[in-house]
Parts: C-alpha cells; structure tokens; sequence
C-alpha cells in the first residue's frame, strides 16, 4: 500500500512539473515575438509610417531573418528561412537594397528613397542613423586583410546619396557624410564630411566664339 501511494506521488508530481518547460517555451517565444515586432513598428513610424517604402520593406525583412536565424534549428526554422530567402531576393532585385543577414542594423533605420544601397555582409550601422539613396557601406579594398572588415557607424550617423564607406572605416556618432564622398578613413564624433566644391569653368572668349561657330557648323551639316 505505501509502494502503490509513493508511485502514485511520483507521477502526480512529473505530470504537474512536465507542463513547466513548455511553458516556459511559449513564454519566450511570445518575448521574442512581441520584440520582433516592436523593432519593426520603430522602422515603421521612422520611415514616414508608410508600409509600402522600399526602404521600410527591406528593413522589416531583415530584422525578419535575424530573427529567425536566432531560433533554434528544426524545421520550422528551416521553413522560415526559406521564405526569408525569397524575400531578401525579391528586396534586393525589386528595390536594390541589398542587406546580408550578417549585418547588424541598429533600432531606427531610416533608409531615404531606394535603389543602389548596398551593406557589407559584416558591417555595423548604430540608432538612428540616415542611408540615403547609391550608398555603399563597406567597399572592399586593400586586400582580403580589409575586405572582411566590415564598417562600423556610431549612432545617429548620416549618409548622403552616392557615398562609398570603405570596408574597416568606423564613423562614430553624429557624423555627418555628405553626397558622392569616398570615405577611407575613420570619422570623429559629430565631424561633417564633405568633397571639395564644385567649381565654375569659364572659357575665354575667343574659345566661345569658336565653340558657337563649330556647333552653327554641326547644325547646318544636320539640316
């Protein structure tokens, strides 16, 4: 009789304590999930609170496969990454935004208009920051030593249209890099970064006068 009370206590008690694991599964799966969702909402409301902006798009897709390459293996990981996959690809060659799933983006990303923004696969963006439109985020050079060194951008960095950010650079926070600059060097905190001015040729004036008579020329060939 106690033999049959004391079995009987043991399976009470595995049968109260084997629901506790999953439990607390679904307790951080929820966590994580409601995470996910709270880094893509910022990416929403930083990018106009439009869902249709390429830039917004290939934000939420990234921090989509992130975190699924977080979760552990199985197959509904396996499934997950697959429809990652897809996305990224129809991200990349719909919109030109081209964001590895190695990349580390910070909360907050604003990406301002789309097409030719490219990230190295091991660079790191802070908060806050503005990429705008044909930037590149880490082009190699110098060798495989520099190559696989991502760039590293500080918090609330900007970044104009055309710039080209080496790989190996680090921009710390509040920088500021202006339109079409090559940057190969390291960037101080709250520094402007800009090319030299653009500057205004005139031609003499007897160049003129031949440059008007050669196109007169060219246009009475034409006729």
């Amino acid at each position: 009789m106690p033999g049959s009370l004391l079995a009987m206590s043991e399976k009470s008690i595995i049968g109260s304590a084997a629901p506790i694991p999953i439990l607390g599964t679904i307790v951080r799966v929820y966590r994580a999930v409601q995470d996910l969702l709270s880094q893509i909402r910022e990416d929403w409301i930083t990018n106009n609170r439009d869902w249709t902006m390429p830039g917004f798009r290939a934000l939420a897709v990234h921090r989509f496969g992130t975190w699924v390459s977080r979760r552990r293996g199985g197959l509904l990981k396996s499934g997950l990454l697959r429809l990652y996959q897809g996305m990224f690809r129809y991200v990349r060659n719909h919109y030109g935004i081209e964001i590895p799933l190695t990349t580390i983006i910070g909360r907050r990303l604003s990406l301002s208009h789309q097409h030719g923004i490219v990230f190295h696969w091991k660079a790191e963006i802070g908060d806050d920051c503005l990429i705008r439109h044909n930037a590149t985020i880490g082009a190699g050079h110098g060798g495989r030593k520099n190559l696989h060194n991502g760039p590293k951008l500080g918090h609330r960095v900007e970044v104009g249209p055309g710039a080209v950010i080496f790989a190996g650079v680090k921009i710390a926070d509040g920088a500021v890099i202006g339109p079409n600059v090559v940057l190969m060097s390291h960037v101080p905190a709250g520094a402007r970064v800009f090319v030299e001015a653009p500057r205004v040729i005139r031609l003499p004036a007897g160049e003129r006068e031949g440059a008007r008579s050669g196109e007169e020329v060219r246009t009475q060939q034409q006729i």
